[in-house]
């Protein structure tokens, strides 16, 4: 029984409970061993930090990046800017405003030259005081009366045209032109016809419609009468109800086709006051009008329309030229 007692002792002895204050001291140790590496790491950390301090300043943390806009990809750290999209079609640039203003020409320019068959204007002459003759052109207008109206335009030379009416339908914008160039415009008839073998209602239907054909084309209505071939007498004179103008000087272009006789004629017959007949559908009427223009202008005429001739309002009848002209052949 020894024996065993001394067993249960010594087992007694080995199994003996540690004390409370031992087990306290143990963790004592545990928490001092996990401050002393927890004191150790920070000392470790706050010397890096010293250390980069020392070499300048640390970045600011980069803020999380913002979602891109759909479609729109970010451009990765350390990449160039891209340049800016550009802006909508709709939505034009704004053009730049200039440095300076553009330096003011010297001059301006030029006015362009009016149209050649448009005669500068010219004040209204008084045919009392100075020298006028009127040339009178029947029959047109026709295919040369153009070029005609150039060679007026040329000596700043205004003319009266009788019109024949169905010409007129035919060549409207030579009328305007004339028109609008400072030329009267006066009826010859519709058909050309001698009114003196016409009634009295045929003649006026026959002036009528070539009234209205010159007032389609140009805006006017003529204000004197040609009758054709110069054939009148009483009845035709009351139906016209406007003066019915002849003409002083016939170049009898009609019959002699060569242009330096017509001019010749032209000449020689002019005088003050003087209505000069000519026929523009003839191409030799038309190449002597300048030799014409030329020779008058350097005797001192100013060239006028009948109406102008007449101080505006032409007589009943007049059977040639102004009769009160200077120097008028009497």
């Amino acid at each position: 029984m020894r024996f065993t007692g001394e067993s249960t002792k010594s087992t007694a002895r080995r199994r003996r409970p540690v004390r409370a204050g031992a087990r306290w001291d143990s963790a004592r140790l545990l928490v001092a061993a996990v401050l002393t590496a927890v004191c150790a790491a920070g000392q470790g950390t706050g010397s890096a930090a010293a250390g980069t301090a020392g070499a300048g300043p640390t970045a600011p943390p980069v803020p999380a990046a913002r979602p891109s806009s759909p479609g729109t990809a970010s451009p990765a750290p350390g990449t160039p800017p891209r340049p800016a999209p550009a802006l909508p079609a709709q939505e034009p640039a704004v053009p730049a405003v200039p440095m300076q203003k553009p330096a003011v020409p010297a001059q301006k320019p030029a006015a362009p030259a009016a149209p050649a068959q448009e005669p500068a204007a010219q004040a209204s002459a008084d045919c009392r005081r100075i020298k006028c003759v009127a040339l009178t052109f029947d029959d047109g207008p026709g295919r040369y009366t153009g070029t005609l109206l150039r060679h007026l335009a040329a000596y700043r030379a205004r003319a009266t045209f009788y019109v024949v009416g169905r010409n007129v339908a035919e060549n409207p914008g030579v009328v305007r032109r004339a028109v609008e160039a400072g030329h009267e415009i006066g009826n010859h008839t519709w058909s050309h016809h001698d009114l003196t073998r016409l009634p009295a209602a045929a003649i006026r239907a026959d002036l009528a419609r070539t009234d209205r054909a010159v007032e389609r084309a140009a805006g006017v209505t003529p204000e004197t009468v040609r009758p054709p071939y110069g054939a009148h007498n009483t009845a035709v004179r009351r139906q016209t109800k406007r003066p019915v103008v002849l003409w002083s000087v016939d170049t009898e272009d009609w019959r002699h086709r060569d242009s330096s006789a017509v001019a010749r004629r032209a000449i020689k017959g002019a005088a003050p006051g003087a209505v000069i007949l000519f026929h523009d559908i003839h191409p030799t009427t038309v190449k002597a009008i300048p030799k014409v223009l030329k020779s008058l202008s350097a005797r001192g005429y100013r060239f006028v329309t009948v109406s102008e001739l007449f101080g505006g309002k032409p007589p009943r009848l007049a059977y040639g030229g102004r009769r009160d002209a200077p120097g008028s052949r009497r």
